[in-house]
């Protein structure tokens, strides 16, 4: 089934951006970043900022995001997949970054949300862009979490010093 991701979530105040790889079914259903509520996205970001992101309404967490200077968007604009894995996305369209300079001018650092995503990180290092690929917030990686959730406060808490 073909999927389509979400326009970016950044302006021109964005420093980090994170880059998913695709939505997932629950948050194309909900028109959301990460709206499966089994997605530790909003508590991991959300600890590493010090704000309670996953108590706050959608719109409030994209406020919030911007007033840290954090982003939001996806690798792929689009691509095929059967439900929400990211090992199932194939025949992806890759998203037009040459925009980011335009829109996002403060943008220096790009983190990219799991494996699937950090494929694509040396794009945007030769676009100039400091990467970190960090551990996917998917619940499915739960098994590292200690080491997750300190790789994500590192990148995050160093951006808000």
């Amino acid at each position: 089934m073909k999927k389509r991701g979400f326009s970016p979530v950044l302006d021109e105040n964005t420093e980090i951006l994170v880059l998913g790889s695709l939505p997932s079914d629950e948050s194309i259903r909900k028109q959301q970043y990460y709206g499966n509520p089994g997605n530790d996205f909003w508590r991991l970001l959300g600890g590493a900022l010090e704000e309670a992101l996953q108590e706050m309404d959608y719109e409030t967490r994209l406020e919030t995001l911007k007033r840290h200077g954090v982003g939001l968007w996806d690798v792929f604009k689009a691509g095929w997949r059967e439900g929400s894995l990211d090992s199932g996305i194939g025949d992806e369209e890759i998203n037009n970054f040459s925009k980011l300079k335009e829109l996002a001018p403060e943008l220096r650092l790009v983190c990219f949300n799991g494996k699937k995503a950090g494929e694509y990180e040396v794009l945007l290092r030769k676009m100039g862009y400091e990467t970190k690929v960090l551990p996917s917030s998917s619940g499915a990686n739960r098994r590292y979490s200690i080491k997750r959730v300190q790789e994500w406060e590192a990148v995050f808490k160093l951006g808000n010093e």
